[in-house]
């Protein structure tokens, strides 16, 4: 099969690959549909993550091929859409609500590798979800954003406590943050500040649901958001980046006792104590528990109730992937979809 290999930063290939094959019994093998690049392969894109002949790619949906001796709930034949993190969807953790916590916690990325025509995935019960049948075409797109960037953005969003009441401000316009602005509106916020300053941005994060544009940054940033709501501050903040500047200016965009989700991946950023500690804000962040929220978004898509397929605004063949990965680290793309 073909899949897509970073043998370092900058240097992306697309190349032949040995077929995955069942090695545990709670695996599934799926046939990929559509798979695409997100916004923190671009890390090791970058150099900031260590990366040497990586299996990329951890978004991905497709139609089962085999499954192993003891998975139950999907079998060959049905389209499934799989989170980004694999879990058991069992343990205590997972119960709780937090699978990409797992006690068999396993990033798809390195190990597995989706931006793929095949891949193995393990404890296949827990991490797939099979869709009430076949897709149109149509849907395609909005069923793979689920698979991470909306599941993120959801998380965001609903650990920020957005909802009937409250306006939410979210920092940061990329994929996530518009997937976020999408979920607050559906959670029910009653006022939305999207951070942003792309017109093209702009205009998506308004058909999402945004009710108000800030192109401030920083504590400029943070002043207009305050002006917003009469010197408080948002009842819910998103933060969706991944810099200090971010962080730092989604805890001022706070108000005090309100809520922060943050999921933007972050390396080498500090954090002031002192400013968080007196901030009183509420926090709560980290790689989403895609998985919790699966259902009940495939449903909501198939419904075709929400329409989160929109934030890919570049397709590109998987032979081309280099090329989608540049487009990203240049901004000329805000998600890329690849199709095989």
């Amino acid at each position: 099969m073909r899949g897509v290999v970073m043998y370092g930063p900058g240097d992306v290939r697309v190349e032949e690959r040995e077929d995955p094959r069942i090695i545990e019994p709670t695996d599934a093998i799926v046939r990929l549909t559509a798979t695409c690049i997100c916004g923190s392969d671009l890390w090791p894109y970058r150099g900031v993550e260590p990366v040497d002949h990586t299996l990329m790619g951890h978004e991905y949906l497709g139609v089962v091929e085999e499954v192993g001796s003891e998975v139950s709930t999907v079998k060959a034949g049905d389209f499934v859409v799989g989170s980004f993190v694999i879990s058991d969807n069992t343990c205590e953790i997972c119960r709780a609500g937090f699978q990409s916590k797992c006690v068999h916690a396993e990033f798809v990325h390195g190990g597995i590798g989706t931006q793929a025509e095949l891949a193995r995935i393990p404890h296949a019960d827990g991490t797939l979800v099979a869709t009430p049948g076949q897709p149109d075409e149509d849907l395609i797109p909005s069923l793979l954003a689920a698979s991470d960037v909306l599941g993120t953005g959801w998380f965001a969003a609903d650990a920020a406590q957005a909802g009937p009441g409250k306006t939410v401000a979210v920092v940061g316009d990329g994929a996530v943050g518009l997937m976020a602005i999408l979920a607050a509106k559906q959670l029910g916020a009653e006022r939305i500040i999207a951070m942003s300053r792309h017109p093209e941005r702009q205009k998506l994060a308004r058909y999402y649901g945004a009710t108000d544009i800030v192109e401030e940054r920083g504590e400029a940033g943070v002043a207009k958001v305050k002006e917003l709501t009469g010197g408080l501050g948002a009842h819910s903040v998103v933060e969706a980046v991944g810099t200090r500047e971010s962080f730092m200016q989604a805890v001022g965009a706070t108000r005090g006792g309100g809520h922060l989700g943050y999921v933007g991946v972050n390396y080498d950023v500090q954090i002031p104590g002192i400013e968080l500690f007196f901030a009183g804000i509420h926090t709560l962040g980290g790689p989403a528990p895609v998985r919790r929220y699966l259902p009940e978004l495939i449903q909501l898509i198939w419904d075709r109730t929400i329409d989160p397929g929109k934030v890919f605004d570049l397709t590109l063949p998987l032979s081309e992937a280099a090329a989608g990965y540049a487009a990203m680290d240049e901004r000329r793309a805000t998600k890329v979809l690849l199709t095989l």
